[in-house]
């Protein structure tokens, strides 16, 4: 083990000025950086650069200053004084916040109390587990706490066995003061064990200080509501899906003006990822996949009167724009990335169309990476529809000789397939070692209409197969691909495809990498732990004989019955505490691969759960997963 971080330390140590090609090592030198928000006097952005310490298996941090217009970056050590806190009631005596609180018994010892060295846990309904986490009966809870006493917490959920963050990615977005400081608006599911288990049906919630009383303010809505937030005139707004169970819905953006809900996106079609008020409350900015990328978007808000409401894109380009930090001058400050390059802090003008990038935290390291080329290309799908691929050709690609390529299948399976950068799944480093990248926009995917986006469900094996092997089998026209030396990759969803792929591709891949993918549909279902997402994408329980859909998706579209078809190389990776994605599929289909004599390979991270998180495990994994693309293609 020594001698490998000894050589990992050796290659993180070469010059960038010798202009490499990206490699996994030089990818775990990259800062990653977030911005906090905007100072108080208005004149400078905090963000925070996280660098991966290899050695030590962690992340270190560190925050900054740099000038709204741009300048050289001041280190601070105590930064959020220098911001405004949001969680800070409007009359200054009181600090929104959230706690994890006993609630329920589950342990043995919870029971039999003087068992007390009992491991055992007791479960009367599903939500049993949770993405990463068995439940012990603790729940988040919002509260709130004097200022000079911050041990003064107030529970305002007592003894409710639900969420507030939601689990397990909310957080501090899933609660408000409301604009006069005397209640507090918070996100919750207000169901239980299997209840929970099945359902997508958040509310926002009103906290009154003074009465201790709690009103649903979203009754009505079946599906997500999230992200509360008050316009500048004080009109609570937030993001609505209105299906209950079903992830993955169009998601718009409500204002709740006069006591009426006014839906601002309702005739657009699109899905929005996140939202911001202007400052002149005139107009909401919000962030939306489109045509393999997100942009940044405007809509007007007209109130009660008879104003038509017009939503436009605003900025284009080959990239994503990730967040909006704030405004300052006239501008709009952002984090953007695209697949050569992480996420910076620019500024954008909308007037002017001019962009300007503010902090410059891997200019440096990346003037010594030579970069990929990335090409859009349309591909006319089976059924005649027009699909955007994204192609990334290798730095120094020279058309005149072949090259290995990878078709990149997307998880989700309804997430966009952007200009994202990943420390994992990242083009650049592919591209790196010599392979040509295609990446499919194929159905399933926001950012191509509500239409495009919803076609996926209940159709996992259907059309969308099409469009993957659409995709490959026109970029592998070109001469400068080698048609004997084709791979398929992907997790999630992308895992299943693999999969799925390996009993139908005709040959066409000479290797196969699944990550956490789903192999055995009913064994899936009987596992994981949203059984809402099941029920929706699949149509259903695999028992429900007499339901068409869901006997079509476990029959014709489940891995498992057609593992007798597979014929080639596989290597299978799994993490031991994904419970989204049990271990038991990532294990069936190494044991199929094994007892068929398939060349096969599985490796188990016993710590990670759906990704890879960790420093010393994620190069493990890039470099096994190079290490098999050698062997095999």
């Amino acid at each position: 083990m020594k001698k490998i971080l000894l050589l990992t330390f050796s290659i993180m140590g070469l010059s960038a000025s010798a202009q490499q090609h990206m490699t996994p090592e030089l990818l775990w030198k990259v800062g990653r950086v977030s911005a906090l928000g905007i100072t108080k006097d208005g004149k400078s952005i905090v963000y925070k650069v996280s660098t991966p310490n290899v050695a030590e298996n962690k992340s270190d941090s560190k925050f900054y200053t740099i000038p709204v217009g741009g300048g050289a970056p001041t280190e601070v050590k105590e930064y959020k004084e220098l911001l405004k806190d949001k969680y800070l009631s409007p009359d200054g005596k009181w600090q929104l916040t959230h706690k994890e609180i006993k609630v329920g018994k589950v342990n043995g010892s919870d029971f039999y109390p003087e068992l007390d060295k009992s491991t055992a846990q007791v479960y009367d309904g599903l939500d049993y587990r949770h993405w990463d986490t068995w439940n012990d009966g603790t729940h988040n809870h919002v509260g709130y706490a004097p200022v000079d006493n911050k041990d003064g917490f107030v529970d305002i959920m007592p003894n409710e066995p639900y969420d507030s963050p939601q689990k397990p990615f909310g957080g501090e977005e899933d609660y408000t003061w409301s604009p006069d400081g005397k209640s507090i608006i918070y996100v919750a599911k207000k169901k239980a064990g299997t209840e929970y288990a099945i359902s997508t049906n958040t509310d926002l919630y009103q906290y009154d200080l003074a009465t201790k009383q709690t009103k649903n303010l979203t009754p009505n809505n079946p599906g997500y509501d999230t992200n509360p937030a008050f316009s500048p005139n004080g009109d609570l707004t937030w993001l609505q899906m209105k299906r209950d169970g079903y992830e993955a819905d169009k998601n718009d953006i409500i204002v709740r003006h006069k006591g009426v809900d006014i839906n601002l996106t309702a005739g657009w079609d699109g899905t929005a990822d996140s939202f911001t008020w202007s400052a002149d409350g005139k107009k909401v900015y919000f962030i939306a996949a489109v045509d393999g990328t997100k942009q940044l978007f405007e809509v007007n808000f007209p109130g009660l009167t008879k104003i038509a409401v017009k939503v436009t894109q605003i900025t284009d380009g080959y990239f994503d724009v990730n967040s909006v930090v704030d405004f300052a001058g006239g501008k709009i400050i952002v984090e953007r990335a695209d697949m050569n390059h992480a996420t910076e802090i620019y500024s954008f003008d909308p007037k002017k169309k001019v962009w300007t990038q503010l902090s410059k935290v891997n200019d440096k390291f990346y003037s010594g990476i030579k970069m990929s080329k990335t090409e859009k290309r349309y591909v006319t799908t089976t059924d005649g529809k027009k699909m955007l691929v994204w192609v990334i050709l290798p730095p120094d690609f020279d058309a005149k000789k072949k090259y290995p390529t990878i078709l990149y299948c997307q998880g989700g399976p309804q997430s966009a397939l952007t200009q994202f950068y990943s420390y994992r799944w990242n083009f650049q480093v592919m591209a790196g070692q010599g392979y040509i990248v295609v990446a499919p926009n194929r159905r399933g995917m926001p950012g191509h209409g509500v239409e495009w986006n919803e076609a996926i469900s209940k159709d996992w094996g259907g059309q969308v197969m099409d469009d993957y092997l659409s995709a490959i089998d026109d970029v592998a026209k070109e001469a400068y691909v080698d048609k004997t030396r084709l791979a398929a990759v992907g997790a999630s969803y992308g895992g299943y495809s693999v999969f799925y792929l390996a009993g139908i591709h005709n040959n066409r891949f000479k290797t196969f990498i699944s990550h956490c993918g789903v192999f055995n549909l009913q064994s899936m279902y009987g596992t994981t732990e949203e059984v809402f997402f099941n029920n929706w994408d699949a149509g259903g329980a695999y028992w429900e004989k007499d339901n068409a859909a869901a006997q079509k998706t476990y029959g014709k579209f489940n891995p498992i019955n057609m593992v007798t078809k597979w014929n080639t190389p596989i290597l299978i990776i799994q993490g031991g505490k994904d419970y989204r994605v049990p271990i038991g599929q990532g294990q069936e289909a190494f044991q199929a691969a094994q007892l068929q004599g398939i060349k096969s390979r599985f490796i188990l991270f016993p710590d990670e759960n759906h990704w890879v998180l960790k420093p010393q495990n994620a190069l493990v994994w890039q470099n096994e997963f190079f290490k098999w693309l050698k062997e095999t293609l």
